[in-house]
């Protein structure tokens, strides 16, 4: 292996799990890239798609065996986090086995402990891989290793082992460092909330659900260590309704703590379960104090949840509701107003994509390449820039804008000021003309076809009507920027100017031989004559 203080990978990287700022490996976030590697200046794609090469007696972050190993602490976690308090206000009546399982617990944090000496870690400032063995531990000396250590001492068993009649409070307090594994558990939470492939009020309500019944399960084992370490055990606020409540089995004493847990978060209590003495009555006081804070954060995340869930199809409701009363008040043809209908509808449709937005956060240089890639073909294939350059493309393309179309939606009216040049993408669109007073279709428009190049490029009022028939994207370039471009390339500008000049005598032939006993040329087909 390559020796070497640092190295840095990227798109190889970006697939797999971020590090978090201890080093850790967590859980992949999708297109969080907060903690992922960033590519070196220079870097070949070659180079960037090679795993990380570590030095020798380190363990990849990235190996699908520490992320498995990194599940299983979760789990363990999960566990911790039940049996401590647990074992803190039950302890006197608890079998050894539970310590037992502790121990072995503690045995597999003591073995994370170890490796994370040898787990490189991702530098906050260069973004890069640290796989130096001694930086290693001076970060991780300086920052969680003590509170590691004392999570994972096993305290409870060496107080058993010294004294195994003590209820004493002392050791049995240190005991509850393991909750300090808890850190876990809101690391992986806060990955999965950015992590796309996860929905994300699934998880948000996982976590608010998870952080509840936590504290349904630690103020309920509070309140009974309370009541346990009373001197009378009558006058508690179990031992008014179960005197001999010391005598009862672990479930029965555990549910009725969370039954009094539950019922005063809830606020519906108390009726038969009451602080009888100034200790409960002070730690009811603080409970409830903490429940309005806790209540206030749950509101809070459940009213944002459903709020953002439902915010967009309230206010289109409103829209469409705003535009059927201004139709009616106006009087408005029935036409018009489903084009306006249709238009907001689509334009539901199309903020749910937020392609724009994705867009304008990009920089120019992105945004042109993936309009290039986009629609550098079709633009290419129409016949007003056949023949020239791929330069004078690429800057039209770069300048062009997406919309999108309703069925039945007006593109351009007749007469209009040529004000920009359309591009049919995809879609379907008439071709419409006035003729005696009435609306005539005078031919449709196909994929891949410009809608409006006449008036552009003759300077006059548009000679037709554009009305889409079905869903219709369209490239859109404004008269101005489309000639300032043709300026500053003469050559493609009198390219342009040719190929538009022969498609109109074209059409024209075509006309007159289809209409060798007609009329005259009506006034809108001797507009299109430059």
């Amino acid at each position: 292996m390559a020796r070497s203080s640092s190295r840095t990978v990227g798109s190889w990287a970006r697939r797999l799990p971020c590090c978090d700022g201890d080093g850790r490996n967590r859980f992949s976030s999708g297109g969080n890239l907060s903690g992922d590697l960033l590519p070196s200046l220079g870097a070949t794609a070659q180079a960037q798609q090679q795993p990380p090469r570590l030095r020798r007696n380190l363990v990849s972050p990235y190996d699908p065996r520490y992320k498995v190993w990194e599940i299983f602490l979760i789990l363990l976690v999960v566990y911790s986090a039940w049996i401590c308090p647990l074992e803190f206000a039950f302890l006197r009546y608890l079998p050894r086995a539970p310590f037992i399982v502790d121990d072995v617990v503690n045995g597999f944090f003591a073995v994370d402990i170890v490796l994370t000496f040898f787990v490189p870690y991702v530098d906050s400032k260069s973004y890069l891989l640290v796989d130096d063995h001694k930086k290693i531990a001076v970060r991780y000396l300086s920052t969680w290793f003590a509170f590691d250590v004392c999570s994972t001492f096993p305290f409870q068993s060496i107080s058993l082992l010294f004294n195994k009649h003590d209820h004493g409070l002392g050791l049995k307090f240190l005991n509850v460092l393991r909750l300090w594994r808890l850190r876990r558990v809101s690391s992986m939470f806060a990955r999965l909330e950015k992590d796309i492939r996860f929905n994300y009020a699934v998880i948000r309500c996982t976590k608010l659900i998870s952080v509840t019944l936590f504290a349904i399960h630690c103020a309920g084992c509070i309140n009974y260590l309370i009541a346990d370490r009373y001197p009378d055990p009558r006058r508690t606020w179990i031992g008014a309704v179960m005197p001999d409540f010391r005598e009862d089995g672990l479930w029965i004493r555990y549910v009725t703590s969370l039954y009094w847990s539950i019922t005063t978060m809830t606020t519906t209590g108390y009726g038969d379960l009451h602080a009888e003495n100034s200790r409960e009555m002070l730690f009811g006081i603080a409970y409830m104090l903490f429940n309005l804070w806790l209540t206030a954060y749950l509101i809070g995340n459940m009213t944002n949840l459903v709020v953002h869930s439902t915010s967009r199809t309230r206010d289109f409701r409103d829209m469409v509701q705003a535009a059927s009363e201004f139709a009616a008040r106006n009087q408005l043809p029935q036409q018009i107003e489903e084009q306006m209908l249709n238009h907001i509808c689509l334009r539901f449709r199309t903020e749910g994509l937020k392609q724009q937005e994705t867009l304008d956060i990009l920089p120019k240089a992105m945004r042109s390449s993936i309009s290039l890639y986009l629609f550098f073909p079709v633009v290419q294939g129409s016949y007003l820039f056949k023949g020239v350059s791929s330069g004078f493309i690429q800057q039209l393309v770069t300048e062009m804008q997406t919309e999108y179309f309703a069925p039945k939606e007006d593109i351009m009216l007749q007469n209009d000021k040529p004000s920009d040049l359309y591009l049919l993408v995809s879609g379907a669109v008439d071709i419409l003309a006035f003729l005696d007073e009435t609306e005539q279709i005078y031919g449709k428009a196909a994929e891949g076809e410009l809608l409006g190049e006449v008036g552009v490029m003759s300077n006059k009022p548009q000679p037709f009507t554009f009305r889409t028939t079905k869903l219709s994207q369209i490239l859109r370039i404004g008269r101005s920027k489309l000639m300032d471009i043709m300026q500053e390339n003469g050559e493609d500008g009198q390219i342009i100017r040719v190929n538009f000049q022969q498609k109109l005598r074209v059409e024209q032939r075509l006309y007159i031989a289809m209409h060798q006993d007609d009329p005259p040329v009506p006034a809108f087909e001797r507009r299109m004559d430059p």
